[in-house]
């Protein structure tokens, strides 16, 4: 019994990239490249008609963006899936796209190979990511750990960041709450910051630099 192919819609407002795109589907039995959008737009009066089983489409575009455009791919075909694509590998972008429903990122450029088997991947497994994105993923699932703090002061902020108080965080460090008052007042010194809304805040901001950076 024959298969029939996938149907891929891709959208990128980069035009110079829309022939390239043809090119991959061309001889392609697995994918069919139904349409090609430069917007979210452009994509939603032509959506009952391609009815695409796969979206491939950048995040940043003109008018809706890419992110907010999932739940428009999925009120069309709530059995769609969605590649998004990027130039940039960024840790709060991939974060929202997936919370937002997204199954696949990928940084440009994209090379043949790369698009179909994370296509593939996508469809096998409801799931495609690649090695830079999985490790940004899987770093924000880690302890965290900054180079200017001691062992036990690093230990102190990952307890402030998810809410613990003085009491609570000596309760689990077998100390007393004035101990964890001294180390928590270093920390202040150290992020320049007078009370614990700041360092929160200073300390997210610290953690999203080194993620760009890993």
């Amino acid at each position: 019994m024959k298969t029939e192919p996938l149907k891929i819609v891709i959208i990128d407002n980069d035009e110079k990239l829309h022939s390239l795109y043809q090119q991959y589907f061309n001889d392609s039995l697995l994918y069919e490249l139904v349409a090609i959008h430069t917007s979210v737009n452009e994509f939603i009066p032509n959506a009952v008609r391609t009815r695409p089983d796969i979206v491939v489409s950048e995040v940043h575009l003109t008018g809706i963006s890419g992110i907010e455009g999932i739940s428009y791919f999925k009120k069309q075909n709530t059995s769609s899936k969605v590649l998004m694509i990027s130039g940039k590998c960024d840790f709060e972008v991939i974060k929202e796209a997936f919370r937002k429903g997204a199954e696949g990122f990928l940084t440009k450029p994209l090379a043949k190979n790369r698009l179909l088997n994370a296509i593939a991947e996508l469809h096998q497994h409801g799931v495609a990511l690649e090695h830079e994105v999985a490790k940004k993923i899987i770093h924000s699932f880690q302890v965290k750990t900054f180079e200017s703090f001691s062992k036990k002061e690093n230990q102190i902020i990952e307890f402030l960041t998810h809410g613990y108080t003085y009491k609570m965080i000596a309760d689990r460090l077998c100390v007393t709450p004035s101990a964890v008052n001294f180390h928590i007042q270093n920390i202040y010194v150290k992020l320049n910051v007078n009370s614990k809304s700041e360092a929160l805040r200073k300390l997210q901001e610290m953690e999203v630099r080194q993620l760009n950076a890993a």
